[in-house]
């Protein structure tokens, strides 16, 4: 049996152990969904206060109930913890830790690096790792795959690495992780074959890509196509107050047309932390300065859309 096979095996009957990296609002909801679809589950984080919280099955993140959490503690499905060594006993490790803007305005990718250092020690052969976290797209093959290999393991054949974009909306009551399509890419034919069957076993619809440069670049778009409709509709706001039009009736009027428009409201900047730190990707990635100053939370620029924000919550929908 090949280790492809061994794997595909393991996942298929459950006996694969999956290892969340970083519990928060990505990891959680993914670490849940896993053990909801009959995976004995190690979630690890730095924080012993979040570990310690989740063991006494609670919960720090609002989309996810105490309840649920306890169920899996109890059951001996879900452990929390702070031992990295624990990481070791996976068959499939998920990388969802958060890439923040630094104070230089550059993505601070300490957390990516810290957390492939981790699991590339305690690597081993037949298991599939799959990084989450919004990033510059080569971040997979460049960091991850040369720390795996320098332990002398062969991508694509020792172990699978994969690249799949989180897509969580906290909050949504429509959408969560396992009705959200998961887009992933692998470094091999292989590791994608892997890695799709793994996400398959938990999530509705899984769309597998030809690389993960192609699903890195899938989260930039999307965040780069919700930031660029943000700004549009924030400076619609600012043109409406000056020209004394209800910014409000434009959006609803224009968001009859059944096609070629989607609906954006205007609020105080571009919110969401992946979305804040697209740009910056972009422009680093680019080779370009991100030390520009950004003016879209100005007091000038976010006074008037504080204001029409406010006028429709006081008349209602």
């Amino acid at each position: 049996m090949t280790t492809v096979q061994d794997l595909r095996r393991k996942i298929d009957d459950r006996t694969a152990v999956a290892a969340v990296v970083g519990l928060g609002y990505v990891g959680l909801p993914l670490a849940m969904e896993l053990c909801e679809a009959g995976y004995r589950v190690i979630g690890y984080d730095v924080s012993e206060r979040v570990c310690a919280l989740l063991m006494r099955g609670e919960s720090h993140i609002q989309d996810i109930p105490a309840a649920q959490v306890a169920t899996h503690v109890r059951s001996g499905k879900f452990l929390a913890t702070t031992d990295a060594a624990r990481l070791g006993e996976a068959d499939t490790v998920s990388i969802a830790v958060p890439t923040p803007l630094a104070k230089t305005r550059d993505p601070d990718m300490s957390y990516v690096v810290s957390a492939s250092d981790t699991v590339a020690a305690h690597a081993h052969a037949g298991m599939l790792i799959v990084l989450e976290s919004t990033t510059y797209p080569g971040t997979t093959r460049e960091l991850l795959q040369p720390r795996l290999e320098a332990r002398g393991l062969t991508v694509g054949a020792d172990v699978f690495l994969a690249f799949s974009p989180e897509r969580v909306d906290p909050g949504n009551p429509v959408y969560h992780t396992k009705n959200t399509p998961k887009v992933v890419g692998g470094v091999t034919a292989a590791c994608t074959e892997v890695a799709t069957a793994f996400y398959r076993s938990t999530i509705d619809t899984v769309v597998p890509v030809s690389s993960p440069e192609a699903a890195e670049l899938v989260k930039l778009l999307e965040n780069t196509f919700r930031s660029v409709n943000i700004g549009l509709v924030n400076e619609m706001a600012i043109v409406c107050d000056r020209l004394g039009v209800d910014i409000w009736e434009v959006i609803d009027a224009a968001a009859t047309k059944p096609f070629g428009f989607m609906k954006f409201t205007p609020g105080p900047g571009i919110g969401g932390t992946a979305s804040r730190s697209t740009r910056i990707i972009w422009l680093g990635r680019c080779g370009r300065s991100t030390t520009r100053r950004d003016s879209s939370t100005s007091p000038a620029r976010s006074i008037p859309r504080c204001r029409t924000s406010l006028s429709r919550r006081s008349r209602g929908p």
